[in-house]
């Protein structure tokens, strides 16, 4: 990887207060030549910019914020929605037994059912969102989405210039508290042609040796060839193209009406497709050879596209 790829790993993993996130942009700033800040929106998004958007054919994008500390990991298994519910059923068990304790101790205190009830709801409730989006920064990001974040850097450093021309980079901001930084940048553009644009997001690229490519309706009938011809599976690496109609990866794809989102998994038995580790202090496993294998399968995608 580039220097620049390795000081972000080694220094720069922990983006998600406004002062980690500032002190991110300068250091950015100073090594990028051209990026600029577009900031607005719900959530004071300050999404960082490259190239010239308006006659980009593709924007290559990930998100550069990062998430909160949590005990347990997002457990994502996009073909298997079963499985997905059922880790997100298995979370609640520890969040209803707060709310029994807390009605317990009430009912020690006082026999008002209304407060018995809500109180111990809205605290319970109230705790959880906040360690969600509010608790203290993972320290460790290295897939979710450090992995993203470099993918973007090793891009722009190994396009010549006749590539770059056909490619936009943008560094979202906000994507962890609801994809606001997306959805900023697409009102944003919204009159530059973005639904004849491919938006390439990738987001959790370093964990798992399953590459896979989730294309929205629109993006598999324009790209889709061009796509999977580009992103063949390797002795190393085994790719899946996947439409959005038949898998749930939610990211900041979605907010665009051309797109392909662009994830590594693990895979095992009686749950397929994974991801774990994520949003907890196990977010370690970096798979330089994943950010290699997008990098080159990505330049041969753009070697297809035709300039405006």
């Amino acid at each position: 990887m580039t220097p620049l790829s390795n000081e972000i790993l080694a220094n720069w993993q922990v983006r998600k207060t406004p002062k980690q996130k500032d002190d991110f942009i300068a250091f950015l700033k100073g090594k990028i030549p051209g990026l600029r800040i577009e900031e607005g929106g719900f959530g004071k998004n300050k999404n960082l910019v490259v190239g010239d958007v308006a006659s980009a054919r593709v924007i290559c994008t990930a998100h550069y914020d990062t998430c909160a500390r949590l005990p347990f990991p997002n457990f994502l298994a996009p073909k298997n929605i079963p499985a997905y519910l059922g880790y997100a059923l298995l979370l609640c068990v520890p969040v209803l037994g707060v709310m029994l304790i807390l009605s317990m101790l009430l009912g020690l205190l006082t026999e008002n059912f209304v407060l018995l009830v809500n109180i111990p709801y809205l605290c319970t409730m109230s705790a959880f969102l906040w360690m969600m989006l509010g608790g203290p920064p993972n320290p460790n990001t290295v897939n979710d989405n450090t992995s993203g974040v470099i993918t973007l850097c090793e891009l722009m450093a190994a396009l010549s210039p006749e590539e770059r021309s056909k490619v936009a980079f943008v560094f979202f901001d906000n994507e962890e508290s609801g994809l606001f930084g997306s959805r900023y940048f697409a009102r944003l553009h919204k009159k530059e042609g973005l639904k004849d644009k491919l938006v390439m997001n990738f987001d959790c690229v370093s964990d798992g040796e399953h590459i896979m490519l989730v294309q929205n309706p629109s993006a598999g009938k324009a790209w889709g060839t061009q796509l999977k011809e580009s992103f063949v599976s390797t002795p190393e690496h085994t790719v899946h193209h996947e439409s959005s109609k038949t898998t749930l990866y939610p990211s900041d794809q979605s907010s665009f009406p051309t797109n392909v989102g662009v994830a590594a998994f693990k895979h095992k038995k009686g749950i397929g497709l994974y991801i774990d580790r994520i949003h907890t202090v196990r977010d370690t496993v970096l798979r330089e050879s994943n950010i290699t294998y997008l990098v080159e399968s990505t330049v041969t995608f753009l070697e297809k596209v035709k300039p405006n």
